[in-house]
């Protein structure tokens, strides 16, 4: 979570070298879509998190409105406070993530990944770090996913993996090796 002004430098430099974007300076005009939206992200999980003046709220609106329309170009359904710094969503297309969902740092995310609640209130997943999310994979109840493991593509995650350093893949999802995260950064 974002707190300050130093995490809030601290995670868009770790999302930046996620995403293999050499220069810390301003994004051109044109590209880096996903970059923006990652800044557009942590700005409104800061302003969320810190603004209580008058400035910080129109900073909160500001920031949520950027986030949201950027989210809506890419396909992208991410709230706030949910994943931690060093996110890397490598490509755009639909993405959803329930908001009560924690997920840890340095998560590498796909296109076509849903990050959903299970049939109760609050029965949501929490995903470690160092996790690869494979493009198409469905993770959704009160689940715990190690740190360390690679979620394979179209994988339906519905139970817990509490072992790190995993390969999980398959409808539904067991282990299918030993070596989890093969981008671990």
């Amino acid at each position: 979570m974002i707190l300050s002004k130093s995490d809030l430098q601290r995670y868009l430099e770790l999302d930046r070298r996620a995403l293999g974007i050499r220069r810390a300076k301003r994004p051109p005009l044109t590209g880096y879509r996903v970059w923006k939206f990652q800044v557009a992200l942590r700005k409104h999980e800061y302003y969320a998190n810190t603004g209580r003046s008058l400035f910080g709220r129109i900073m909160k609106k500001f920031w949520g409105a950027v986030h949201e329309i950027y989210g809506v170009r890419l396909g992208f359904s991410i709230p706030i406070n949910v994943f931690g710094p060093g996110l890397r969503i490598n490509h755009y297309g639909l993405i959803v993530v329930n908001p009560k969902a924690r997920v840890g740092a340095f998560c590498d995310i796909h296109q076509g990944v849903n990050i959903g609640e299970g049939f109760g209130k609050d029965e949501v997943p929490e995903i470690g770090d160092h996790v690869y999310i494979g493009p198409g994979a469905k993770i959704y109840g009160r689940i715990r996913i190690a740190d360390r493991t690679a979620v394979g593509a179209n994988a339906v995650v519905n139970r817990s993996f509490e072992r790190p350093d995993t390969t999980i893949a398959g409808v539904p999802a067991r282990q299918v090796a030993d070596r989890g995260n093969p981008y671990e950064h």
